[in-house]
C-alpha cells in the first residue's frame, strides 16, 4: 500500500504501542459493525506572514492523534483524542461499539487501496533553513514596491504541511499515505490619485518549496498580483441586469465547485437534498458540457493516492456531455446507494469523521478559441478572477462576486468594471452555455473548500465558457 512502511515508522516503530494489540482492539470495535476504521495522523505544519516590510508572524506546530469509526447502516460510532496509546484507543473503542449494539452486520472488505504515489513523501518543512524562507519573502516584498511606485503595501504568505497518515480496518488490512502541501500567497495594494485597488496571486501544491522559492516563480507571482491592483485603478462600476458572461479559464471552475460539485457529492443525493437528487441519466447541462473530479493528477493540491478511507483516488465523471452520470462517493453513501466508492471519502484532520468531498473538479475543454467566444458577444460581461462567494445547495442558487472583470462591447474587450456580481443557479446555468473554449486550465494551487465546519485543499479547472442570459449584480447607477 502508499507509503505504508513511513507511516508504520511513525506511529509504531519507535513508539510504546503493540501493532498487533491495536489491530485486535480495532477488530473487537467493529464486530458487528458494517464499516470502519482507525485513522491515525501525524502532521507538522508552518506559516510565515511578511508584511510592510517585516517578519509579521512565524509559527510551527505539532500534531498527533487518531479518531476511530464505527458504521452501522445510517448511524456512526466516532471518537477521537490527541493522543497515541493503546489506552486511548481502547476508550474510544468503548464508545464507538454503541452503535453496533443489536446490529449484526458483516464489515464492509478493505478497500483496494493503491500501489501508488502521486508526489512526494519529503518533508517540505526540513529542506530549506528558516533564514532562507524568510530572506525569500523579504525579497519578494522589496521586488513589489521596485516595480510601480504607486505600490504602498505588499503582503506575502508562505505556508507548508507534511502530513502522515495510516488507516487500520478489522482483520489487520492498512493503508497510508504521506502528504506534503505548500503554498505561496502574494496582496499587491496600489494607490493613485486617492484611490486604493488591490490584486493578488497564490500558487502552490503537493511539492516542496524549492519551485516557488525560485526567483522567476515568486516574480511571476508578484507581476500578476501587481497586475490585477494596476487594471483595478481604472475599473468603472459594473452594470446590473441579464446579459451573456464569459467565464475565462483557470480558477473561476470555482464556480462550477461551488454551485455543481457540492450538488453532486453523495451524501447530498442520498438524502435528495441536492438539486441534482435522482438525474441520473437525464440532461442537466448543455451539449458538450463535461464535467470530472479527478484526484490523481500528480502533485496537485486536491490530489490524494489514496483517500482518507484508504481508497484509491480516481477520476470521476459527473456530468457527461451534458447528460448527468454519476455522483463523487465516500464508502459509507456508496454502500448505501448501492454504488462503488470513487476515492472521495476526505476528512479536515484525525478530529473529524471522513464525508463525500471533491478532489481536483474541472469541465473538459471545447472546440473553440477564446478569441472567437469574446468576438461572438455583443454586449456582455468577460470574467477571469473570483473573491467570495454563496451558494445553496438544496436549490443550485448561487451569488459570487468578481474581482477582474471587463465590459465585452461590439465583440471587443473594454473597460475593466467593479463590483459585479454573478447570480444564477448552477444547474440552470450549464443548460445555457453556449460556447466551450480549447483553452482548459486548472487554477495555480490555492482551493480551499469548507463543508459541514471541515476545510480541505482542493483545485479547479475549466476551459473560457459562455454563459447566455445569467444575471449579473452591477453598482453602476
Amino acid at each position: 500500500m502508499t507509503d505504508i512502511k513511513t507511516a508504520n515508522k511513525l506511529f509504531f516503530e519507535g513508539t510504546d504501542m503493540d501493532r498487533q494489540a491495536v489491530e485486535k482492539i480495532v477488530s473487537n470495535s467493529l464486530n458487528g459493525a458494517d464499516d470502519g476504521e482507525l485513522f491515525l495522523e501525524y502532521r507538522q505544519s508552518e506559516g510565515f506572514s511578511f508584511d510592510d516590510g517585516r517578519l509579521k508572524s512565524a509559527s510551527f506546530d505539532t500534531t498527533t492523534g487518531f479518531g476511530l469509526r464505527a458504521v452501522s447502516g445510517e448511524a456512526t460510532g466516532f471518537a477521537h483524542a490527541s493522543e497515541l496509546n493503546e489506552q486511548a484507543i481502547n476508550n474510544a473503542a468503548e464508545t464507538v461499539k454503541a452503535v453496533t449494539k443489536g446490529h449484526q452486520g458483516t464489515v464492509a472488505l478493505a478497500p483496494a487501496g493503491a500501489n501508488r504515489s502521486l508526489y512526494t513523501d519529503e518533508n517540505p518543512l526540513q529542506n530549506i533553513p528558516f533564514d532562507a524562507k524568510v530572506k525569500t519573502l523579504g525579497e519578494i516584498d522589496a521586488y513589489a514596491r521596485s516595480r510601480d511606485s504607486r505600490v504602498v503595501q505588499v503582503s506575502t504568505s508562505l505556508a507548508g504541511s507534511w502530513q502522515g497518515i495510516e488507516i487500520i480496518r478489522a482483520g489487520g488490512e492498512r493503508s497510508g499515505d504521506i502528504r506534503p502541501l505548500v503554498r505561496l500567497n502574494v496582496s499587491v495594494v496600489v494607490e493613485q490619485n486617492g484611490r486604493r485597488e488591490t490584486g493578488s496571486h497564490g500558487m502552490g501544491g503537493r511539492t516542496g518549496y524549492d519551485f516557488y522559492l525560485e526567483e522567476q516563480t515568486w516574480q511571476e507571482a508578484v507581476d500578476e498580483a501587481l497586475r490585477q491592483a494596476v487594471v483595478n485603478l481604472d475599473a468603472v462600476d459594473a452594470p446590473a441586469g441579464e446579459m451573456d458572461v464569459i467565464v475565462g479559464p483557470g480558477w473561476p471552475g470555482i464556480i462550477l465547485h461551488e454551485a455543481v460539485g457540492h450538488g453532486l457529492e453523495g451524501d447530498f443525493n442520498r438524502k435528495q437534498t441536492s438539486v441534482f437528487s435522482g438525474l441520473i441519466g437525464e440532461r442537466v447541462a448543455a451539449p458538450g458540457v463535461t464535467v470530472v473530479d479527478d484526484g490523481t493528477i500528480p502533485d496537485r493540491r486536491g490530489s490524494l493516492s489514496v483517500d482518507d478511507e484508504g481508497t484509491a483516488s480516481s477520476s470521476t465523471t459527473l456530468i457527461e456531455d451534458g447528460i448527468l452520470v454519476g455522483y463523487m462517493q465516500d464508502r459509507q453513501n456508496a454502500r448505501l446507494m448501492g454504488v462503488e466508492p470513487t476515492g472521495n471519502g476526505r476528512r479536515e484532520s484525525f478530529a473529524h469523521m471522513p464525508m463525500p468531498r471533491m478532489t481536483n473538479t474541472y469541465m473538459l475543454g471545447g472546440d473553440k478559441e477564446p478569441d472567437e467566444i469574446i468576438s461572438s458577444v455583443k454586449k456582455g460581461l468577460y470574467t477571469i478572477n473570483f473573491g467570495g462567494g454563496q451558494v445553496d445547495i438544496t436549490s443550485g442558487k448561487f451569488v459570487f462576486s468578481c474581482t477582474e472583470a471587463y465590459l465585452i462591447e461590439d465583440g471587443k474587450l473594454t473597460a475593466p468594471v467593479k463590483g459585479a456580481t454573478l447570480i444564477g443557479t448552477g444547474s440552470e446555468a450549464l443548460k445555457h452555455v453556449k460556447a466551450i473554449g480549447n483553452d482548459m486550465a486548472l487554477d495555480s494551487g490555492i482551493g480551499t473548500c469548507g463543508k459541514a465546519g471541515q476545510s480541505v485543499p482542493v483545485g479547479v479547472g475549466q476551459p473560457t465558457m459562455l454563459l447566455g442570459g445569467l444575471t449579473v449584480g452591477g453598482t453602476a447607477s
